[in-house]
């Protein structure tokens, strides 16, 4: 289902968004719209791979080895 928006532009903007709309054979209105579904697009791109990170972050990763004990962290000795 489609909806008409309105939209305010400046008038030389305009004029040189229906030079370019012609020379790709399309309306601004067609321009608009397929800028504004690639925006959505690539927002939802985004939000999936936001999502998938925040859950492998949320289960953690295994780094294999032992922990570190405090006392081995703290080592001021093992420093010098």
């Amino acid at each position: 289902m489609r909806q008409n928006i309105t939209v305010a532009l400046d008038k030389a903007l305009v004029r040189k968004l229906r030079v370019i709309a012609a020379s790709r054979s399309t309306s601004i209105s067609g321009m608009l719209s397929e800028e504004l579904a690639r925006i959505v697009e690539r927002n939802e791109h985004y939000e999936a791979a936001k999502r998938i990170a925040l859950a492998d972050l949320e289960q953690g990763f295994d780094l294999g080895g032992r922990p570190a004990a405090r006392a081995e962290l703290h080592d001021r000795e093992a420093l010098r």
